[in-house]
């Protein structure tokens, strides 16, 4: 989730082979030879959060005709050499489930000039051939600031993230902080070292709750759980990043910010198998029409779970109407984004 100009990391010189067939997990489906897609993942498929989403992502691609591949766990210094890999192999798409990515592609392609490389939750392209692609984080954190601060009895409410300056997250936790306050809530964010360590989260999730925080919020992978785990422990709400957390907590997650990458990428990819490639940020929100790229949904048939007063969801509702037609918006900087109260 990073961008080059936040994230810069050593290479390392000895070179990765992520070969279809390799210790990252892999998929294949019989599809034309040159409808290949592959995406990296910085963690594991089976983390319950954001890798599991970046493989349902890649799973997406085959109704579009894509045989499809994946590799878990790829390394900061390895990532040059992972994408570079599946280009070579003839991959027509090449994803990496972050902004990290973003880096990497650039240096790679321009070797690769038919191959579209897409970071997913970038913020940033290239001219011809490298895009980021994203929800609007701002939105969607302005709707659970405002969530928070109606739902706490405290008045205290907590955010956890990692990556501290990174685009998206300063736009979410920014935007949290923002229209809690302004919905009269005392704010307090923690950022973490590792997006997948959920013991990491849970202690600082317990450290807020402990200074009053009554609801939580992040933007974490494998490590939301600790924070769902804390809220649940301590019998206080949150919101988590999908439907895997409402089942560890269902008295406790009021909704989930589901993001839907697969209508995102589905787009791009189509429009890459007809022969267009793009170089650009697309970002999805609320005043994008009907692909919003996310929705706040607590199940499959409810954007709230029922403890959600009506009066607060009919607020909620407002707030993306009113960013839909552009009466609301929200340009949240580092300042509001910081650690701290």
């Amino acid at each position: 989730m990073s961008s080059k100009r936040f994230m810069k990391h050593l290479r390392a010189s000895t070179a990765l082979t992520v070969a279809v067939l390799a210790a990252g997990a892999t998929l294949a489906t019989s599809a034309k030879a040159e409808d290949k897609a592959a995406i990296l993942l910085p963690g594991s498929a089976n983390d319950q959060s954001w890798n599991a989403l970046g493989y349902s992502i890649i799973k997406s691609l085959e109704p579009h005709g894509f045989e499809i591949a994946y590799s878990e766990n790829v390394a900061d210094a390895d990532e040059a050499e992972a994408v570079r890999d599946y280009a070579d192999k003839g991959y027509k798409i090449v994803l990496g489930h972050s902004g990290r990515f973003v880096s990497a592609m650039e240096e790679v392609a321009p070797d690769f000039p038919d191959t579209q490389f897409i970071a997913v939750s970038g913020n940033e392209g290239m001219e011809p051939n490298v895009m980021s692609i994203d929800y609007n984080n701002a939105q969607f954190g302005c709707q659970i600031g405002h969530l928070a601060a109606r739902m706490s009895k405290t008045r205290k409410v907590g955010g956890i993230y990692g990556l501290q300056g990174v685009p998206n997250i300063t736009a979410q936790a920014g935007a949290f902080r923002i229209c809690a306050e302004k919905a009269g809530a005392e704010v307090s964010i923690l950022y973490i070292k590792n997006m997948e360590d959920a013991a990491e989260a849970k202690e600082a999730a317990l450290s807020l709750i402990a200074n009053g925080a009554d609801f939580l919020t992040g933007k974490l992978n494998a490590a939301e759980a600790g924070l769902i785990q804390a809220a649940k422990e301590k019998n206080i709400y949150a919101n988590g990043r999908g439907f895997d957390q409402t089942q560890m907590a269902p008295d406790n997650v009021l909704t989930n910010i589901v993001e839907d990458w697969p209508d995102m990428i589905g787009s791009a990819a189509e429009d890459v198998k007809a022969g267009k490639l793009f170089g650009t940020f697309v970002q999805y929100g609320y005043d994008t029409g009907s692909a919003t790229g996310a929705k706040l949904k607590y199940s499959e048939d409810s954007a709230f779970n029922p403890i959600v007063p009506d009066e607060v969801v009919k607020e909620l509702d407002q707030m993306a109407a009113d960013f839909a037609s552009g009466e609301l918006k929200v340009e949240p900087t580092e300042e509001d984004a910081r650690s701290g109260s």
